[in-house]
């Protein structure tokens, strides 16, 4: 059982676990301290200090000592107005629903995340995402789930957000569903846009964002990240022959690697370099078919 130590609102309300709780084998693990942002319709409906709030099977129970990348959950509650909390909560629900159990935690990161891109947007700031549509090809699932915010950002504070912010939401339920810190997925993006851009300046176009070459080459570099980060290496290696067959797309993926390396502060394999040169042949010119 909680107890109330604040209503936010309705639905919202900041508590405690009362005396009986920490008896029945918890007191090792909470102190008198111990507070919780607990999120329910007509959770704090009624409410006074002191009084008891009872879970329901739609109520949500969120721990105050979550510490962020954008600090303590604490600050963030003081901070910002329930209905942020609320429509955060939105997208984490929307998110659960495509790919089950995830991190809630994140939920305080990103409530302040949307308080500070509605503050801008009502004082008619913009910060641009260039990285808007390598986030949402790159994570496309996690940008779906956060479009759902658009209409609920509209409804609570008649501010419509445009492509970029949902981009920025979209990297936030990412590090909810993969335990990884925003700032490290936005570095992913960066990485593989730094290869397109390489890529298309020695070919002198554009490539083809749609095709299916270009999102292997995306998730390629994706997980080739993940794996210097894991310290992870390839089983084999095609180095020999396509330096030999392909020469320039060799020595563009190794350019690549090179400055991933210094973007990541990890040392790529050097297997890696001929995996990428055949994803990069595949977007130029489709004359490689042999898969991975």
């Amino acid at each position: 059982m909680y107890k109330v130590v604040r209503v936010l609102n309705h639905n919202t309300v900041i508590a405690a676990l009362d005396d009986c709780e920490k008896l029945h084998g918890k007191e090792n693990l909470l102190d008198k301290e111990d507070k919780y942002l607990l999120m329910g319709k007509g959770i704090g409906f009624g409410k006074k200090t002191g009084a008891a709030a009872e879970l329901k099977e739609d109520s949500r129970v969120y721990s105050l000592q979550e510490c962020g990348e954008r600090g303590d959950a604490k600050d963030i509650v003081d901070e910002v107005t329930p209905e942020y909390l609320e429509t955060a909560d939105i997208v984490l629900k929307e998110a659960e629903k495509m790919f089950g159990d995830i991190d809630r935690n994140i939920l305080f990161s990103l409530a302040d995340h949307i308080f500070y891109a509605v503050k801008r947007m009502k004082n008619g700031e913009r910060i641009s995402n260039p990285l808007t549509e390598d986030i949402r090809l790159l994570f496309h699932m996690e940008y779906k789930a956060a479009l759902c915010v658009i209409p609920v950002i509209q409804e609570k504070f008649g501010i419509l957000i445009d492509d970029d912010e949902v981009g920025y939401i979209a990297l936030h339920v990412h590090s909810a569903i993969d335990n990884e810190k925003v700032s490290d997925a936005m570095q992913t993006a960066r990485a593989v846009r730094q290869c397109v851009d390489i890529v298309e300046r020695a070919i002198d176009k554009k490539i083809d964002i749609m095709s299916l070459a270009y999102n292997r080459l995306m998730n390629h570099v994706r997980y080739m990240i993940v794996r210097a980060i894991k310290g992870e290496k390839l089983k084999m290696s095609l180095n020999d022959y396509m330096s030999i067959k392909y020469p320039d797309e060799f020595a563009m993926a190794e350019k690549i690697c090179d400055e991933i390396s210094g973007m990541i502060k990890h040392k790529l394999n050097k297997a890696e370099i001929g995996y990428l040169a055949m994803h990069i042949c595949r977007v130029t010119s489709g004359e490689l078919e042999a898969e991975e």
